[in-house]
């Protein structure tokens, strides 16, 4: 059931890339992706790949898509897919038990597979949560030959204790610590949990306190391979108590599991030694069947039903784009009701490596509300993040990558031309507000950039995510006002204080302030230097470009702004404004803060 995608306003489907793909399960639209063998190879056994659930599945995208790159690189034909109520799947009762919703999800993946491919054994590949529920599906579903499981959530229990660690570790500092939490895309019951922006329902923590996957004795499949992380294994246990049943997995403990999947996304890395042993593992299954079996397949000649190319949410309708910017971009457009006249369009943004789906899926629930008010709303990404392919001769998941503006100016043609919009809207947030920024300084043709916690307004290829940022200057208070104690002598003759560090932070803070001064005086004069933040908002305000700066209250970017837009600021006017939100993280990962950045975007966007 594969979406064609549109490539530059036609409607064809883009060879190079996976397949787009939508199917049921249950009253539910699932997305996902169905990555075809490579040619001339065609196995006789599919992989389905389940997830984990929230940051970690952020943290964890571009490792979950090499994964299934490998496998099909294999010849074996593999689907990865998000769960309802997660990523680009239709929305989910916020009361609803996950557990057994996902579940099932996994089945109705096992057997779209089948259909799209014809292969008769599936294994499931899961990761932490999704692996849980890979073990819980192999009991009610035959087609499923084996499991992969990488890092598996064993006990329910003990995974609700370090959820519930980490929420309170992000409630630290908040004034709200009890407040009602949603996904941003359903409101969110009495008893649900949210945690890092994602939420789990009353009766999935119930679910979760009653799982442990040491309790369901042998599961009925023949081949499993567990993958522990070698400095923090989980599965051995439950491996043992494996084997004294009869069916000995195979188990591994490698590195890279910290560095997939609990690891901000720019800087997570793959974890090649573990792609390695799937790969490994799934090699001598590949020849195991009857030539029957693979006679039988004939993928060529397979029929299927009619393919999927929407998903239809209350009258919204979302589909998969591709567009053409050097390298093939992905996104998925929300178009408003049919029949309703689109007028305006709304194009979000990365937010550092994140996916189209946005910090903690934000972006998903603000573009299925917008549509509804009619408005065309397009998530896409980058290229080299998130599902667009990489630019040729540039490394993948760069956050800042130099031709960004080209690929905005792209998607903006591609709305005008498709949906013919004249009203255009460019968000992001984090660097995803630097690139808007950088497009609107461009003149790519925009009415309004809506930027939210931006931290960089200038940014060149000599430069590293890795390094000291002027954001950080700006709000450094290290050691100020301290008394110099006996204590502080011996920190600092142990090495415990970094002398350098401090050095060159005060230095770098009396650079930024001498700079600023310096530039408010060329201002004032009227000497345009480089680089220079004021003058480029001043001539984005001529073009007559609604600017909107949104930030969380202690968030170091207004400090950064003051400074490097200086008097300038006081100039714009009403075309630029800001908005300061109290209680609100860089990420707004919480439902209260959340909620206020939709409503102050919402009137933005729809102001005269």
């Amino acid at each position: 059931m594969s979406a064609r995608p549109f490539v530059d306003g036609e409607n064809e489907p883009v060879a190079s890339l996976a397949d787009a793909v939508y199917f049921d399960s249950g009253p539910h639209r699932l997305f996902g992706w169905h990555h075809g063998p490579a040619v001339g190879k065609s196995a006789n056994i599919g992989l389905v790949v389940c997830k984990p659930f929230g940051y970690e599945s952020i943290c964890a995208h571009r490792s979950v898509r090499a994964f299934a790159e490998a496998a099909a690189a294999l010849g074996v034909p593999t689907l990865r897919f998000d769960y309802a109520g997660t990523g680009d799947s239709s929305e989910i009762d916020a009361q609803a038990d996950q557990v057994a919703t996902w579940t099932q999800d996994v089945i109705a993946a096992v057997a779209e597979l089948q259909r799209r491919t014809g292969v008769q054994r599936v294994y499931v590949l899961g990761f932490r949560l999704g692996a849980l529920l890979a073990a819980l599906a192999v009991n009610e579903c035959k087609a499923i030959a084996g499991l992969i499981l990488i890092s598996p959530i064993v006990s329910g229990r003990r995974y609700l204790r370090e959820l519930r660690t980490t929420r309170m570790a992000g409630l630290i500092g908040t004034e709200s610590p009890d407040t009602q939490v949603s996904t941003g895309t359903v409101n969110a019951a009495a008893g649900s949990m949210e945690v890092s922006g994602f939420m789990f329902s009353a009766a999935t923590l119930a679910a979760l306190e009653r799982v442990d996957l040491k309790t369901l004795g042998a599961l009925p499949v023949a081949n499993m391979l567990i993958i522990d992380g070698d400095r923090m294994p989980v599965a051995r246990a439950w491996v043992e108590a494996l084997s004294q049943l009869g069916t000995p997995p195979t188990h591994r403990s490698l590195p890279g599991l910290v560095e997939m999947i609990m690891t901000a996304p720019q800087f997570a890395s793959i974890p090649q030694e573990m792609i390695v042993a799937m790969c490994e593992w799934l090699t001598p299954l590949l020849n195991t069947s009857a030539t029957a079996e693979r006679e039988g397949m004939r993928h060529g000649d397979r029929v299927i039903a009619p393919p999927i190319m929407a998903m239809d949410l209350a009258g919204v309708t979302e589909r998969p784009v591709f567009f053409t910017s050097q390298a093939m971009l992905f996104g998925i457009v929300s178009e408003p009701p049919p029949g309703e006249i689109s007028r305006r369009a709304v194009i979000l943004v990365n937010a550092g490596a994140d996916y189209h789906i946005g910090a903690t899926g934000m972006y998903v629930g603000f573009a299925r509300r917008w549509a509804r008010r009619g408005c065309v709303v397009l998530r896409m990404d980058l290229a080299g993040l998130g599902d667009s392919a990489t630019r040729p001769g540039r490394p993948g998941n760069e956050v800042f990558p130099p031709a960004a503006v080209d690929d905005i100016r792209t998607a903006v043609e591609w709305v005008r031309t498709r949906y013919g919009v004249s009203d255009v809207t460019l968000g992001g947030v984090c660097s995803g507000a630097y690139h808007v920024l950088r497009a609107a300084v461009a003149a790519v043709p925009a009415n309004r950039i809506l930027m939210i916690n931006p931290e960089v307004f200038f940014w060149n290829e000599s430069m590293s995510i890795h390094d000291v940022q002027l954001v950080e200057l700006v709000g450094k208070k290290a050691h100020r006002g301290k008394k110099f104690s006996t204590e502080t002598l011996k920190r600092l003759l142990s090495g415990d204080i970094n002398v350098r560090y401090i050095l060159k932070t005060y230095w770098g803070r009396l650079s930024l302030a001498l700079e600023s001064n310096l530039r408010n005086l060329a201002r004032f004069l009227h000497i345009r230097l480089p680089n220079d933040l004021g003058s480029e908002l001043q001539e984005v305000d001529a073009r007559g470009v609604r600017m909107v700066f949104v930030f969380g209250r202690t968030e170091r970017g207004i400090a950064l702004l003051k400074m490097q837009a200086g008097i300038s600021l006081g100039r714009l006017g009403e075309r630029c404004r800001m908005h300061i939100i109290d209680g609100a993280d860089h990420v707004f990962s919480k439902f209260d803060s959340r909620t206020t950045l939709e409503a102050i975007l919402t009137d933005e966007l729809f102001s005269p």
